[in-house]
């Protein structure tokens, strides 16, 4: 069985807030570590039925980057929702949120 590690490190300012996100696979074809401003990561605990979760971003992840990274992230768990389940009508309510929310958040920053 073949195997990869994916290795993330987190430095933290004094106040604990993340500077800086590198991460790295071992099946990658990337020799250095890839940076990152934004992550999340969730875990699904089959025993407790419950997700467990990581988000983290730097302080230099802007609000116009924060409603990108959250359209493609719903956008993406929509298209792994669908192979898993083959449930479009749901799947097509995950895209359709995606989009309004990819609008409004646009038409939120353009009224600043």
């Amino acid at each position: 069985m073949q195997q990869s590690k994916i290795t993330i490190d987190v430095k933290l300012s004094p106040d604990k807030v993340p500077q800086e996100i590198l991460w790295n696979a071992s099946a990658s074809s990337a020799e250095e570590n890839q940076s990152a401003k934004a992550m999340m990561l969730a875990f699904w605990d089959g025993q407790e039925k419950t997700a467990l979760r990581i988000d983290l971003w730097t302080k230099e992840m802007m609000v116009d980057e924060m409603g990108d990274f959250f359209y493609q992230t719903i956008m993406t768990m929509a298209d792994s929702y669908n192979r898993a389940t083959h449930q479009t009508e749901l799947v097509n309510d995950m895209k359709k949120f995606a989009a309004d929310f990819y609008k409004k958040s646009r038409e939120l920053l353009d009224k600043k």
